[in-house]
């Protein structure tokens, strides 16, 4: 991402969850602030989002962007249910948790690029959005500070369980930007743990799917940030040997579970 730029992958993001909440059906990720936060200023191209006749995989990276939403949300409800009282957004973005928190106790961390962050701030005093005294601000470069120094900055507290979202970051990273970044999520309470989501490589992947990478990867590296880390399965299983429990659900899976296998 280009230095004291927003992200355009993160516009990208919301514009999607904002089209799910308006044209699909079911509603797999119900979130009521999606098309608030986007405003007047991205109304127009919100109406463009639900069909691209020039980007035939939209449809289908809309279904996996909001599944992945809601399985992290899924899952920080369990978390919360056994004693979880922070949560930590890797990478933000214009993620919408924070402003419709149902849990009185749980406190929010949104880690950013600063430039993203102070953009997101911007739409929500525009589209009068409150910002909650639940929620804190966390500027970080993943790949030049360390979060647990800006965490701790924050007030996050290491010595109690968090769960942490790490979603549509990864595949963005370097190696080393992603192993010490997992380093420190391993490294939290007993009780923590994460949702996060990984590309894999484009010579594993059928026709389709990797016509779909191809197209997104071309549009993401013309937004000045590329695709720079993959995985297969037992690469990443090998990567999250230190968490004791680990789900990996693939396309099949996702689809059975949040599209009744449509």
């Amino acid at each position: 991402m280009e230095q004291a730029v927003a992200s355009k992958t993160a516009l990208s993001v919301a514009l999607r969850r904002a089209a799910h909440q308006i044209y699909d059906s079911p509603v797999v990720f119900d979130d009521p602030i999606a098309i608030g936060i986007l405003g007047a200023a991205y109304a127009e191209q919100l109406q463009r989002t639900p069909l691209r006749p020039d980007r035939p995989f939209s449809t289908g990276l809309r279904a996996f962007l909001v599944a992945r939403s809601r399985y992290a949300e899924d899952k920080l409800r369990r978390a919360v249910s056994s004693g979880v009282e922070q949560y930590v957004l890797l990478g933000a973005g214009l993620d919408t948790f924070a402003y419709r928190n149902p849990f009185a106790r749980l406190r929010v961390f949104e880690v950013d690029h600063p430039a993203t962050q102070q953009w997101k701030r911007e739409l929500l005093q525009r589209n009068n959005i409150a910002i909650p005294n639940s929620v804190a601000y966390t500027p970080v470069d993943f790949e030049r500070q360390s979060l647990a120094e800006e965490l701790g900055f924050a007030g996050f507290d290491s010595h109690a369980p968090a769960f942490f979202a790490w979603l549509g970051v990864v595949p963005y990273l370097t190696l080393e930007a992603f192993r010490a970044t997992l380093g420190f999520i391993s490294a939290q309470r007993r009780g923590s743990g994460v949702t996060l989501d990984y590309g894999q490589p484009r010579s594993t992947l059928p026709l389709l799917e990797r016509m779909a990478l191809d197209s997104l990867a071309s549009r993401v590296e013309k937004a000045g940030e590329p695709f720079q880390l993959f995985f297969t399965p037992p690469e990443i299983e090998a990567e999250l040997s230190r968490f004791h429990s680990i789900e990996d659900l693939g396309a099949a899976e996702i689809n059975t579970r949040y599209f009744n296998g449509a």
